[in-house]
């Protein structure tokens, strides 16, 4: 695939600052989260993560959002994925903060917790049950799998629900503020934990936590009213995913329309905006995405205008915006009204001066998509800033995995 041409965006709004929270941001460009299991087996960030936020915080005043990363052990699990749990966690995540708050640049830790789509086999092997808002299983695929494994899937009791709050992402949160995180980002996303809460097709609970749309974003509400208490509103945000039909999670096909339910959520943040409480800023997933593919026009679903109707907030934006380079019409667009972000990820795993590549009208490398998910250096940290040669060896990054960060070397 060719390189992909764009103009210089340097005198547009893109480059004109915004104030999220109690930070100023130089630029409306962000690092959208990007999974990529570089972390050690302990789910602990590795030398691989720091070498990609510090290059990646290269501009001054640009904002990063860290890959998911689990709130606690029940969370995942996945491997290779970080956590935020343990203090070893937090040591490590202080030195990439120390990096990117010493570039200049602020940095936010997405929040995760699976639940449903979660790994049973890993779970059990660590003495854990596979749990989400209910027993209902993305597929029969994963009913078997689960099933064969001895760890069948079922609902978080009341406490357990409580517990969340009120422990497992409090203890997140204070170790994020330890960890020196500028923003805390909820994945309530891409039917992940808090999107099974939220969306019908994944909720059949009969309790205070299902049922009717108050009582199904119950969880996420009293989530944020909670961490709002630890760590303030302004450094707090959510992602959400309105139109995605990912992971056993329907949409427009539900039996209550996606706009209902997230116009109350909605609305609801908008209050506690007013009362004193808003949260950092939103982030939405734009229609054109289903979880890792971007469709094409005719497959997508609704769109967002209902957002910035409700929420008078920041808004962080999603959805490959490089598919009308050069010019960005879409993306200069969404930015016109002066309280849009938008997030990039694929074109930043292979352009780690993406934002100055935006600025001066640079080309864009193009991603390598098989080597998202492997766990070695190749094509991770491998890609090269405009002006400088790429003289990694593809033999060699491939032998390179992750290690404690503790052991890097001083060649940043």
């Amino acid at each position: 695939m060719p390189a992909t041409e764009i103009i210089p965006l340097k005198h547009t709004d893109l480059f004109k600052s915004i104030k999220v929270g109690d930070h100023t941001l130089s630029n409306k460009v962000v690092h959208a989260p990007t999974t990529r299991f570089r972390a050690l087996d302990d789910h602990t960030p590795s030398d691989l993560e720091f070498e990609y936020y510090s290059k990646r915080s290269q501009f001054p005043g640009s904002l990063l959002v860290t890959e998911a990363t689990f709130v606690s052990e029940q969370a995942g699990l996945y491997s290779n994925v970080p956590g935020i749990w343990e203090a070893k966690h937090v040591q490590a995540w202080k030195k990439i903060t120390d990096e990117v708050h010493k570039n200049g640049s602020f940095i936010a830790c997405q929040f995760w917790y699976l639940g449903r789509v979660g790994d049973p086999k890993l779970l059990k092997k660590r003495g854990l049950d596979f749990v989400s808002s209910s027993d209902n299983y993305v597929d029969k695929k994963s009913k078997k799998y689960a099933e064969s494994v001895g760890n069948p899937l079922r609902a978080l009791t009341e406490d357990e629900v409580h517990d969340l709050v009120f422990k497992t992402y409090a203890n997140a949160a204070k170790n994020a503020l330890a960890a020196g995180f500028d923003y805390i980002e909820l994945h309530g996303a891409h039917g992940y934990l808090i999107d099974q809460f939220l969306q019908p097709s994944a909720n059949t609970r009969n309790d205070k936590y299902g049922g009717s749309i108050e009582k199904r974003a119950k969880f996420v509400l009293d989530l944020i009213d909670h961490l709002t208490s630890i760590v303030g509103a302004h450094r707090l945000a959510i992602r959400l995913s309105p139109w995605a039909k990912f992971q056993g999670i329907k949409s427009e096909e539900d039996t209550v329309h996606p706009i209902t339910t997230f116009s109350y959520l909605l609305h609801e943040l908008q209050n506690r905006a007013d009362a004193g409480n808003q949260l950092a800023y939103i982030s939405i997933v734009e229609p054109r995405v289903q979880g890792t593919i971007s469709v094409g026009e005719d497959q997508q679903k609704g769109n967002n205008d209902f957002v910035g109707q409700i929420w008078k907030g920041i808004i962080l934006k999603s959805g490959n915006y490089t598919y009308d380079a050069p010019n960005f019409k879409t993306m200069l667009q969404d930015i016109s009204d002066n309280r849009t972000l938008v997030g990039f990820s694929r074109y930043y795993t292979s352009n780690p001066d993406l934002v100055k590549r935006l600025y001066e009208g640079w080309d864009l490398v193009p991603y390598d998509r098989p080597t998202f998910y492997t766990k070695n250096n190749w094509h991770y940290n491998t890609f090269a800033n405009y002006e400088e040669e790429d003289k990694s060896i593809k033999e060699e990054e491939e032998k390179r995995f992750a290690k404690d960060i503790g052991l890097l070397k001083a060649h940043l």
